[in-house]
């Protein structure tokens, strides 16, 4: 059949369209144009620098109707990927493009396999040209989350890797960068989560390009919690839902209202889903590293060689420092390194002071860790530094103490601890808050005064050593499921509040605990009695506690029969000194002697009545803690804790904190409070002081307080309003010139007329008498 008028040929989307619907009747002019592209395909090698117009629209149009005529077209894609290949660096950057977007078309027709494509697409990532790499950057996440999207093609997954592996060593600069890139935006995407991504990317951090170490070193870092909630917070640009509907009730209805409206439902749906969805924790990257000593020991090397900006050295710090923290690593020269760094001039030194505290753990060895603490303290916390170094530097001391308390000695302990009474109130709590700490681990370094009245928690606390790690067989505080539910609240005989509820999701470590106490000073030890060998710092201790009411008693007692004894002995001494007799005198001697060895006597029984009564304790100590322990172990074994036995476990736990001892209730504090797995910035940074408002905020305290506020002016203060005015009152309200006259007396009198009123006033006293 011939085709008079036939326009085909020279209309390629029109064809195309045609072809798509009935290939078989459309094949001519298919074979036509192919014939056409390889005769064009000739003349464009001789000149690949310059742009076909013919050969673009052809291979787009090839690519568009490939899937019709598979078998015509089987070396088409082979021949694309052949030019790339041969002259990527040539080839006009238009044309370029126009190849590699047949060649995707022809990749989402499955017609060509991924691992060619891609491990193309990597080699044309050294080309000169930003919009064709980004371009193939998106192709490339975009393909490898499509093959994975089903299931995990290791296959595919184990080529790709490992030849990014070998683009991550490539001598150019652009291709290593974009292929570290690729990779973390498919761990961060999960499509990659595998430890195999996250130690290639580790090896990019020794890379001699300072853009692809400086993207792994930040892969690592992962992002801050600040960035998070800004991103969340975009919600909150919206309109307010409450204000759209009065707006939609009150003004014209609008389709643009209507809109509106129906968007605002929307978001709200939507953030009130996200709340109530349970949050989901990604596990860190750094925890995936198969050798992290290694890894550390290279990175600290690499510091001390190179001579890398500021911004990078701070960056590899903070690598090195997580990975000594979350894996206990062993790098005793970290430290000395950072310790140079320690002083309140130097730049990011906040920032400095976090890494060493990241950097801290319970496997330091007290000599490694005491003198970064002692530099600390000699920099910052001095009187010459101002109050918010001095504060600072203690946060730091608190934060490093946390997650290695045997970096601290008692002698600086208690130094530091006569800061609580600093005028300023930032250096005050941040003392407050290290004594707070080691409240609640080493109570014995601290002075007595500083120890506070005991908790439930704190009493039965073992001494720490280093190196000891204590592993239960039974969840800890499991034996209250035992005993009948209460609800968990602090009597008000116990409580510092008489009567209020305590705030226990308080942290120790920020010192807020300490807050509620006027002064720490006040606060003495009642359960330690017979520490020291004093019996008058026995007798004075203000403690109140019932178990120590006999003890006190008895010291009483012996404190009286003291007064007593010296009496005597002072006017035995008044009669030796009026009659002088030799008898007399032996006979005081001998008085004296008696005395003197009851006394001593007395005294050992009293000590001897203690060390029982200590032993007495220690013994029912071990047998209650060993009582509970068996009742915990027994829980644990014979059944399933549910999530409500946990919440009331926890909720337990959590009132030892703050319950203060007695008899039989003496349980070790389980878990150390404010230790997490990274430091906080803030928490270092963490000044208690009253900021600098700004004008919105001072306005707006102007007229919270002007709100309830009487208005100025005249204040009428009767009791009755319907009661009459004096007249004085009503001259307020009167026209001037009506009380003109009266006005005149308030001017000031001359002399004259001061005469006169004078002798008036006498002559009429003359008169009464």
């Amino acid at each position: 059949m011939v085709r008079h008028n036939n326009q085909l040929p020279d209309n390629l989307p029109q064809l195309q369209n045609l072809i798509k619907r009935d290939p078989e009747s459309y094949k001519e002019e298919f074979l036509q144009q192919h014939r056409h592209y390889k005769s064009t395909l000739e003349v464009f090698n001789f000149t690949p620098d310059k742009f076909n117009k013919s050969l673009d629209e052809l291979v787009m149009f090839l690519a568009q109707v490939a899937h019709c005529y598979c078998d015509d077209l089987l070396s088409f894609p082979q021949e694309l990927i052949d030019i790339l290949k041969d002259k990527n660096t040539v080839l006009d950057k238009d044309m370029r493009m126009t190849f590699c977007k047949a060649l995707i078309l022809l990749r989402n027709k499955n017609l060509l396999e991924p691992t060619a494509l891609l491990s193309l697409f990597f080699e044309l990532l050294r080309c000169q040209d930003k919009s064709l790499r980004q371009f193939l950057q998106t192709h490339i996440i975009t393909d490898i989350k499509n093959i994975n999207a089903k299931h995990k093609n290791a296959k595919v997954n184990t080529t790709l890797q490992n030849f990014m592996f070998q683009m991550l060593k490539d001598t150019n600069a652009r291709a290593a960068k974009m292929s570290a890139d690729i990779m973390i935006e498919l761990y961060n995407k999960n499509v990659w989560s595998d430890t195999k991504t996250v130690n290639v990317i580790a090896t990019g951090c020794f890379s001699k390009f300072t853009k692809v170490v400086v993207a792994s070193l930040k892969f690592f870092l992962g992002k801050d919690e600040g960035e998070d909630e800004d991103s969340d917070s975009d919600s909150d640009d919206e309109p307010n839902i409450k204000e759209v509907m009065m707006a939609n009730k009150v003004n014209k209805k609008t389709k643009k209202r209507q809109k509106q409206l129906k968007k605002v439902k929307k978001l709200y749906t939507k953030s009130q889903k996200k709340k109530s969805k349970a949050p989901t924790y990604n596990f860190s990257a750094l925890h995936l590293i198969h050798d992290p000593q290694g890894l550390a020991e290279k990175l600290f090397k690499q510091l001390e060689k190179k001579n890398d900006r500021f911004e990078v050295k701070l960056m590899t710090l903070d690598v090195i420092s997580r990975l000594i923290g979350v894996h206990s690593l062993i790098l005793f020269n970290f430290y000395p390194y950072v310790q140079r760094f320690l002083q309140p001039h130097q730049r990011e030194v906040t920032k400095l002071l976090q890494f060493v505290a990241q950097a801290s753990h319970d496997l330091i060895p007290p000599d490694v860790m005491q003198p970064v603490v002692k530099t600390l303290v000699n920099n910052f916390v001095t009187e010459r530094n101002s109050s918010d170094v001095m504060a600072i530097g203690l946060n730091a001391v608190r934060e490093i103490c946390t997650r290695c308390p045997f970096a601290m000695n008692e002698d600086l302990l208690q130094d530091l601890a006569m800061y609580k009474t600093h005028r300023d109130r930032s250096v005050m709590m941040a003392a407050r808050s290290l004594i707070g700490l080691f409240r609640q681990t080493m109570p014995e370094l601290l002075h007595k005064k500083d120890r506070g009245r005991p908790t439930e928690a704190t009493v039965a606390l073992e001494p720490l050593e280093y190196g000891k790690v204590t592993a239960k067989e039974f969840v800890p505080g499991a034996e209250v499921l035992l005993e009948p539910q209460k609800d968990i609240e602090i009597d008000s005989e116990d409580s510092d509040n008489d009567g209020e509820w305590i705030d226990v999701s308080q942290s120790d470590g920020e010192g807020e605990e300490m807050e509620d106490d006027e002064d720490v000073d006040d606060e003495v030890s009642g359960s330690e009695i017979g520490e020291s060998g004093d019996e008058e710092e026995d007798c004075d201790d203000g403690d109140e506690d019932e178990d120590v009411e006999g003890e006190e008693k008895e010291c009483q007692k012996s404190e009286e029969k003291k007064k007593t004894d010296k009496c005597e002995d002072d006017k035995s001494k008044k009669k030796e000194e009026k009659s002088p007799s030799k008898p007399t005198l032996v006979t005081n001697k001998i008085g004296k002697k008696s005395k003197n060895s009851k006394l001593e006597r007395k005294k050992r029984k009293l000590e001897e009545k203690k060390k029982l009564q200590e032993k007495l304790k220690a013994r029912s100590k071990m047998e209650y803690t060993a009582e509970r322990q068996a009742k915990a172990s027994e829980v644990s074994i014979q059944r399933l804790l549910t999530d409500e036995d946990f919440k009331r476990i926890d909720m337990t736990l959590a009132k030892q904190q703050v319950t203060h001892a007695k008899k039989g209730i003496k349980r070790p504090l389980e878990e150390e409070k404010g230790k997490g797995e990274l430091v906080k910035l803030g928490d270092i940074e963490n000044i208690y002081k009253r900021r600098k408002f700004t004008k919105e905020e001072r306005v707006a305290s102007v007229k919270k307080g002007q709100e309830e506020r009487d208005k100025f002016g005249y204040k009428d203060g009767r009791q009755n309003p319907l009661c009459s005015r004096t007249n004085r009152e009503r001259s307020k309200n009167k026209n001037y010139m009506m009380i003109k006259h009266k006005v005149r007396s308030k001017v000031k009198r001359s002399f004259k007329d001061k005469q006169i009123a004078l002798r008036n006033h006498l002559l009429k006293l003359k008169k009464m008498k």
